[in-house]
């Protein structure tokens, strides 16, 4: 019997025992459904038992059938302003493959990055970490994405794929993994550093502004993009061997002079950039507070793209171009939304922060360890922005009643919110970077979790070591 099949019916074993069980102490009956609706989800995702986008239906078809929501408030669930961020990042991304930018950049980044294969990985890497402390991880893995593929084929040459790909796998990891690395770096690098900052000074009066956020996050991606690359190229037995620069040059192919729908291209994602970079200024600032977000500002560019000519008798992006946008995939992302919604509403992560207030006793850095894992396992299920959302007020209490300083407690679980490597529902460049059908939700499974291991004692020893020197 294949993985599959057995990921199949064990995930409905385990299921159904879930169900004839009673609920702990503490737990409500919805939360403990909600709790055996995530371990199906889970297990399915896992062997890909079935294809992750018909499981991200599960919220919606099980939800309302066991009584936790009504089939209305889960579907509405499965949108949120991140969704719109994907759709335009992909936009925009499509229009940077139409136009042929990417080339122009991958070709730079090959004739910088040496002709090893671990020295492109660490050039690629390093540069989608710098890219996202400025802009959303999300998008950033959205840009960065199909240079890496133009990349990847041309190293392939004029060979048909026979199997999997060692060097197409790591660099895809690499990309993803990097956009959310790099995210952690400054407060502009992923939607739900803003919230868990915004959380944490309401709760608790800590204020975790930009300048202290990166002082604590910056080290975090120092130490962890090379501890990544190095992960990645002894897990895929990434050897030593050198790609054949000028054969890539050649697949990629020259990037000539500057075309006028390059050229029209550059501002328009120049210009999303800025708009994503200072969003925090600008909301609440120029702009009423709420009045736009990360996905605002994607659509909106997205949008234009559409209409605005690339100076080739055409606009820079048509329609039925646009449609190749993943739009599976975007409904799998929909359904972890969905599911993080059912265990945030039904009480199930209050529950299972509660469980973590007896250790208060404990010396701090081993509360802070065992906070970090339990959120480091839950925004493997859930969305980055629900479970900071569903923590970090548990986590704030726990500051409040024991006294420990916020630095130590609140901070490692707000970087361990965006901490999560194993699954493609877990953050948009997971999903993406499964999008490229290079690689098996296996391999991600693998790598994610040693490198969710590996982050255990990076983000609570980093953010230790800035306290300390702060204090």
């Amino acid at each position: 019997m294949t993985a599959s099949r057995v990921g199949f019916w064990g995930g409905i074993a385990f299921f159904l025992l879930l169900l004839a069980l009673p609920a702990p102490a503490g737990l409500s009956e919805p939360a403990w459904r909600v709790a055996a609706i995530t371990l199906l989800m889970a297990t399915w995702w896992m062997t890909e038992a079935m294809p992750i986008t018909a499981t991200a239906f599960l919220p919606f078809i099980l939800g309302p059938l066991l009584g936790v929501m009504t089939a209305e408030d889960v579907a509405g669930e499965y949108y949120s302003g991140v969704l719109f961020l994907l759709l335009g990042g992909a936009f925009i991304a499509l229009a940077i493959e139409r136009t042929g930018l990417h080339r122009r950049v991958a070709l730079f980044i090959v004739s910088h990055g040496g002709t090893s294969v671990r020295a492109l990985l660490f050039a690629v890497m390093t540069a989608t970490a710098l890219l996202s402390m400025l802009v959303s991880n999300t998008a950033t893995a959205l840009i960065m994405l199909p240079i890496a593929m133009s990349v990847v084929k041309a190293s392939r040459g004029d060979g048909p794929r026979t199997g999997p790909d060692p060097f197409a796998i790591t660099l895809t990891l690499g990309v993803a993994y990097a956009a959310s690395i790099g995210g952690l770096g400054t407060l502009v690098g992923s939607p739900t550093n803003v919230i868990a900052a915004g959380l944490i000074e309401k709760t608790t009066g800590y204020v975790l502004d930009f300048p202290t956020w990166a002082a604590f996050g910056i080290p975090i991606v120092l130490i962890s993009i090379p501890v990544c690359w190095w992960l990645l190229i002894t897990l895929n037995r990434l050897g030593h061997a050198s790609l054949n620069a000028d054969q890539v040059r050649e697949a990629i192919g020259e990037a000539g002079p500057w075309t006028s729908p390059e050229r029209r291209l550059v501002p328009i994602i120049a210009v999303t950039v800025l708009a994503w970079a200072f969003l925090p200024f600008i909301e609440g600032g120029v702009l009423p507070r709420g009045a736009i977000n990360d996905g605002t500002i994607g659509i909106v560019a997205g949008s234009l793209l559409l209409v605005i000519p690339g100076g080739d008798g055409r606009p820079l992006l048509r329609w039925p171009e646009a449609r190749a946008a993943p739009w599976d995939v975007i409904m799998m992302f929909g359904g972890g939304l969905a599911l993080a919604a059912l265990i945030t509403t039904t009480g199930l992560a209050q529950w299972i922060g509660d469980q973590l207030t007896p250790f208060t006793s404990m010396p701090v850095w081993i509360v802070a360890t065992i906070v970090v894992a339990v959120i480091i396992l839950v925004t493997e299920f859930a969305s980055n922005v629900a479970t900071a959302s569903g923590f970090i007020p548990v986590i704030a209490g726990m500051v409040v009643v024991s006294g420990i300083d916020p630095a130590l407690l609140a901070v490692p679980a707000a970087m361990a919110a965006s901490w999560g490597f194993m699954l493609p529902s877990g953050t948009g460049p997971n999903a993406f970077a499964y999008a490229t059908g290079e690689l098996r939700v296996a391999d991600m499974v693998r790598a994610g979790f040693l490198l969710d291991l590996i982050g255990l004692p990076i983000i609570v020893g980093c953010v230790f070591a800035v306290a300390t020197l702060m204090s």
